[in-house]
């Protein structure tokens, strides 16, 4: 991604370019930066035996998951939905972990019946897979560590009230389900949340699994899940991915040096994998001076991407049509009957109508939290690899709207 005379560009290709081609707004993707994010990690945990299973809910774009499994990583899936996209990617049954939330046992037996790696998060599923399945196969348990880490309380999951996890505090409960269903528990798991820069947090996990896994002689792996906090902002603090790797892959081998057990290491990213790589962009409408802002109207908002007013989160915004001269203090606002400020006073180079308006870091829980809110179709969606833009969500039309709608 740079500028050039012809504006901003990716991979080389001028968003004028692409904007003429695919219409506004359009969801953009660099594939090359989705493979280097997967090797930088790959390179990370190089010192242990490792995998990576891509946290597929934050983008499930069946182009977008098989060029992440060519890359060399699995997926990690939260529904039995996601599980048959990652099927229908390429992905193997054995490459897919399935770890829900409070969904129906029938859920878990669909899992079940796909092959896919289970993680259990309570003890009442727990309780119907012993009963269910007992020795026949093995399952993961996900536990609630209670650690509180992640950028905003919304996606802060490892607390003693958060929804996910078995509490760490239950283990005798879940020792007791275990020993009365003779249940194989093959992996110990734990996810904090995300944007979680501070890397002593994983080594936090890694001392309440280590202490937990004395109790589960059949282990294979530990997944500590994902939460790696990336840039939005040029003075960001983000999880330094080199000694995190460094770090937890020392702590993993002393304990199996120590314990004499040869197990795996898993991590779950999803953001740090695709989030970087994704742009939103979307046209000028209107410019409207009032007495104390300036506001952009553009052709898109909070239902094709949520999270500045779900979670307050920040997203650079440039004037991808004009990227020199005066600077301006502009609201960017979204064409939704709501409050709807996508970024507020962000200074960008004069704005127009017309011009095109890039919002970066939009490649994780962009489309895949998108909706038809107002009445409005999805954008489309394209991919570059190697230069070359290529159309992957076809843009929705008004008929998609009416598709299972009866009268």
């Amino acid at each position: 991604m740079h500028t050039s005379s012809q504006g901003f560009e990716i991979q080389g290709v001028s968003v004028s370019e692409l904007t003429d081609t695919f219409g506004t707004p359009l969801y953009v993707y660099d594939g090359a930066k989705i493979v280097e994010q997967v090797k930088t990690l790959q390179r990370a945990f190089s010192g242990v035996k490792h995998k990576i299973k891509y946290a597929a809910k934050a983008l499930t774009n069946i182009s977008i998951l098989k060029l992440i499994r060519q890359a060399g990583a699995g997926v990690d899936v939260v529904s039995i939905f996601e599980a048959r996209l990652a099927l229908h990617s390429g992905y193997t049954p054995n490459e897919i972990m399935f770890t829900p939330n409070g969904v129906s046992f029938e859920e878990i037996k669909e899992g079940v019946d796909l092959g896919l790696t289970i993680n259990i998060d309570n003890l009442p599923t727990l309780e119907k897979f012993g009963k269910e399945y007992g020795t026949k196969y093995p399952c993961g348990l996900r536990l609630n560590p209670h650690i509180m880490a992640g950028g905003n309380l919304k996606i802060s999951t490892g607390h003693k009230h958060s929804k996910f996890g078995i509490s760490i505090q239950q283990l005798p409960e879940i020792l007791e389900i275990v020993k009365n269903y003779k249940l194989i528990i093959q992996s110990l798991h734990i996810h904090t949340g995300s944007e979680i820069a501070d890397v002593d947090v994983y080594l936090m996990m890694a001392d309440v699994l280590f202490d937990a896994a004395k109790s589960f002689p059949h282990l294979q792996s530990f997944d500590f899940g994902g939460g790696f906090k990336v840039k939005y902002k040029e003075d960001d603090k983000i999880t330094d991915i080199a000694r995190l790797g460094t770090e937890l892959s020392n702590a993993f081998n002393q304990y199996c040096k120590k314990e004499k057990r040869d197990l795996e290491l898993w991590i779950e990213p999803g953001k740090f994998i695709v989030g970087e790589a994704g742009y939103l962009i979307t046209k000028a409408n209107v410019v409207k001076e009032t007495p104390t802002i300036t506001f952009v109207g553009v052709d898109t908002g909070l239902n094709h991407l949520l999270r500045p007013m779900m979670y307050e989160a920040y997203h650079e915004i440039v004037n991808g049509s004009n990227i020199s001269g005066e600077m301006k203090k502009y609201n960017i606002v979204g064409n939704i009957c709501e409050t709807d400020t996508l970024g507020a006073d962000r200074q960008l180079h004069t704005v127009n109508e017309g011009d095109l308006i890039v919002i970066k870091n939009a490649g994780a829980y962009g489309f895949s939290m998108a909706s038809n809110y107002n009445s409005r179709p999805r954008p489309a969606e394209v991919l570059i690899v190697d230069g070359k833009p290529k159309l992957i969500q076809q843009r929705e039309v008004f008929e998609d709207l009416l598709r299972g709608q009866i009268l």
